[in-house]
């Protein structure tokens, strides 16, 4: 009974918490019995740690992760999303080469849509649609982009407002913003698509907002309130009339001033002002003899005497009097119109992300016709399907030289494993990024960068490419590497698209190959693994078999020009496996020293000739080795044999073991 009593009491708590900060109610509709709890107690907490600014939360909304494309910490960074990976820096990044926005609003929502790319076919061609119809009205978007350029950040000057910590300056800012909105609107107001209409339909030119603010704040407002001179002339009585005393009043005492001196005969009479005596009139000393009785001495300098009369007093208490009421009362006007506006909150708001979004669009449709992007075929399919593909960051970053395109097939039937070999430095990583990142710009409402694009909606995008310890946390290259691996097979699924970059070089030869083939198998098996789409570069030339043995693995490689020991890349992917690994001449590319290139090619060769051997001949059996007695094989040969640890040697080590053998024999 008690704790039916104190759930009842709760529920009235929870209930009465949401009445009073969301009278038009949370959705009830969508909202469980916890998911109110959650948001009383998410308000309770406002209300208690923030004081002020929170009746400006007046709707709750709801969303799901299954709503966004879902990128791992791991795939933001390897995609080089936002920041880079080695200086966290801006340039470089797919944020970069889409951020053309003219707001603070706009960059930020810029950033939101990168981060959270949209599994909703629907939502996905609306955004399409308005990016189409603005990257084709060139001089209408120009305007635009000037008019929004004089836009300031309404978000964050809202949430100054509100707070009541706004300038001056500020709040005249938010005006100005408000008489660019017609403009706005009347752009909107042409619009063809779906998600450009629904933005003219609610874009509100504030126009009372404007009036209010270009009627209560001076044009060029002091930077705070101390100074005084806010509010404009003639929409207070009050104020112009207090005004008018403070500016009157420094005229009576200049004009006392000259009375005085005419009277009294004194030329170096003046009055003056200080905080501690306020008013009051100073004589030189050469000049005491002539002060008449009425003055009153009040201090004494070392060249001068200060004094006070009756009338002085007088006319310091008006002035003074005046100004101090005078800015009170600018406060509290300026106070009443930040409360004004506050009322307004969610129609400035609401106008707000519509800048925003419009922002976003008319960025993406100046990067579009800028750069010769165009737009993808967006669907529910499996296919991903891209004709002469380009990296969007890297053919911006690579100067006096043409991007190579390459082009992209790919699906979770016939096609869903691409094993691509090829040497280092010849575009393996590049090419399988842009697949990923040619996807993530059509999710998110782009135009990509190819000649046509057929995307399948992918609901997660995975990496694993480079290699890195990660030494504060006590783990190895390989520990990171297969750390993210098993993070890849435990959660991708059939909608996923991977990119493995050299899964398994982090170990010795066999284990990795191992580890690699392991890998390969149980992504591309439709009946026991993920069975999605897969790219996933190596330089195990032994995996270009699987192509024969495990349904839906194709390979591809990068295609190489040899000349002698010189070699060029065409960075094209062509069909088939690769036939060299070249990584000596990528070596000698690199600057690595010609002595060290030459005895390379010398132990290449002899490692080759032994290869050659092995393979040509019988293949040990020990278990059907011939007894020391029957002096086949030397006892030496066979001791050292049953001494090695065949597992655990090395190809060099294996290659001296050979040649110690053959000295035996």
């Amino acid at each position: 009974v008690e704790l039916m009593e104190e759930e009842k009491y709760a529920a009235g708590v929870v209930n009465a918490t949401l009445a009073a900060q969301f009278p038009e109610g949370v959705g009830e509709a969508e909202a469980s019995y916890l998911d109110r709890c959650a948001i009383s107690a998410l308000v309770s907490y406002l209300h208690e740690t923030q004081k002020k600014g929170i009746e400006r939360l007046k709707t709750v909304l709801y969303y799901e992760s299954s709503q966004y494309m879902h990128l791992s910490p791991v795939t933001r960074a390897n995609l080089e999303l936002c920041e880079t990976m080695r200086g966290r820096e801006k340039k470089g990044t797919l944020l970069w080469v889409l951020d053309n926005t003219e707001t603070a609003m706009g960059k930020r929502l810029l950033r939101s849509y990168i981060e959270q790319p949209l599994l909703d076919v629907e939502k996905i061609h609306e955004r399409l649609g308005a990016v189409k119809e603005l990257a084709a009205d060139e001089v209408g978007r120009a305007e635009l982009k000037h008019t929004l350029s004089g836009i300031f950040d309404m978000e964050r000057l809202m949430t100054r407002v509100v707070y009541g910590s706004a300038l001056p300056r500020e709040v005249y800012s938010l005006g100005y913003t408000c008489q660019q909105l017609p403009l706005v609107r009347a752009y909107l107001a042409k619009a063809q698509s779906t998600a450009l209409k629904r933005l003219w339909a609610s874009c509100d030119e504030l126009q009372d907002i404007q009036d209010l603010i270009f009627r209560a704040i001076t044009e060029n407002p002091p930077v705070n309130m101390k100074e005084g001179g806010v509010i404009r002339q003639g929409y207070n009585a009050e104020v112009d009339e207090l005004r008018e005393i403070v500016s009157g009043g420094k005229g009576l005492l200049a004009g006392m001033e000259t009375k005085l001196r005419e009277e009294t005969g004194i030329k170096s009479l003046k009055i003056g002002y200080n905080k501690v005596f306020g008013y009051y009139i100073e004589v030189t000393k050469s000049y005491l003899s002539q002060v008449p009785d009425s003055f009153i001495r009040k201090q004494t300098l070392t060249n001068a005497e200060r004094y006070i009369t009756g009338e002085l007093k007088d006319y310091e208490n008006k002035i003074l009097g005046a100004n101090e009421r005078l800015v009170v009362l600018e406060r509290e006007l300026f106070e009443e119109v930040l409360r004004h506006i506050s009322a307004n909150l969610d129609r400035i708001q609401n106008t707000a992300s519509v800048i925003a979004a419009l922002d976003v669009f008319a960025s993406f449709a100046q990067v579009a016709v800028k750069n010769n992007y165009v737009c993808p075929e967006v669907n529910n399919g499996d296919l991903i399907d891209i004709r002469e593909g380009r990296h969007p960051v890297v053919e911006k970053m690579v100067r006096n030289s043409m991007f190579v395109p390459n082009d992209t097939f790919c699906d979770t039937a016939d096609d869903r494993m691409l094993i691509i070999t090829g040497p280092n430095m010849a575009g393996k990583s590049t090419y399988m990024r842009q697949t990923a990142i040619i996807t993530l710009m059509a999710q998110i409402g782009s135009f990509v960068p190819a000649k046509s694009a057929v995307i399948g909606v992918v609901d997660s995008i995975f990496t694993r490419v480079g290699a890195q310890d990660d030494l504060a946390s006590g783990k190895s290259t390989f520990m990171v590497e297969m750390t993210e691996v098993a993070e890849i097979l435990e959660n991708a699924g059939p909608r996923s698209l991977v990119i493995l970059d050299e899964i398994g070089r982090g170990t010795s030869t066999f284990d990795g190959m191992s580890i690699a083939r392991a890998v390969v198998e149980h992504i591309a098996s439709a009946e026991k693994g993920i069975c999605c789409k897969t790219l996933f570069a190596t330089h195990y030339h032994e995996l270009t078999s699987l192509e024969d043995e495990v349904p839906g693995v194709r390979n591809y490689n990068i295609a190489v020009k040899k000349r002698g020991d010189d070699i060029t890349f065409l960075r094209r992917i062509v069909r088939g496996p690769a036939d060299d690994s070249y990584g000596i001449e990528v070596a000698k590319l690199a600057g690595v020293p010609d002595v060290v290139i030459t005895r390379a090619k010398e132990v290449l060769k002899e490692l080759e000739s032994a290869a050659a051997l092995a393979s040509g001949g019988t293949q040990l059996n020990f278990e059907t080795l011939p007894s020391p007695e029957e002096k086949t094989i030397p006892g030496e040969v066979r001791e050292t044999l049953e001494q090695t640890d065949v597992e655990t040697l090395t190809p060099l080590e294996a290659l001296n073991l050979l040649y110690r053998l053959k000295k035996m024999l």
